[in-house]
C-alpha cells in the first residue's frame, strides 16, 4: 500500500488544484482528501514493494529448490534398473 507520505502528497496536490476563494476550506478539504484516498487504497488490498520483494525471493528460492529436486529425480530414475519395483 502507499505509504502515509505518498498519501499526503496527492491529498496536497488535490487541495491545490481547490481555487484561492475557498483557502479557509483548504484544510477540511485536504483531510477528506487524504482519507478517500487511504479508503480507496485499502480496498485495493495492495502489498507494499516489501511485501512484494519478500514474496519474490521466496518464490525463487522454491523456483531453485524445486528444481534442484528434479535434477536429484531424474539422477535417481536414470540409475534404476528396468524391471525393479
Amino acid at each position: 500500500m502507499m505509504d502515509r507520505q505518498n498519501i499526503d502528497q496527492l491529498a496536497q496536490r488535490l487541495v491545490s488544484l481547490v481555487p484561492p476563494g475557498l483557502a479557509q476550506a483548504q484544510q477540511d478539504l485536504r483531510t477528506n482528501f487524504h482519507d478517500v484516498l487511504a479508503q480507496g487504497l485499502r480496498r485495493l488490498d495492495l502489498v507494499t514493494r516489501e511485501e512484494f520483494d519478500v514474496q519474490s525471493q521466496l518464490l525463487a528460492r522454491t523456483r531453485a529448490k524445486v528444481e534442484e529436486l528434479e535434477r536429484r529425480i531424474a539422477e535417481l530414475e536414470a540409475g534404476a534398473t528396468p524391471g525393479r519395483a
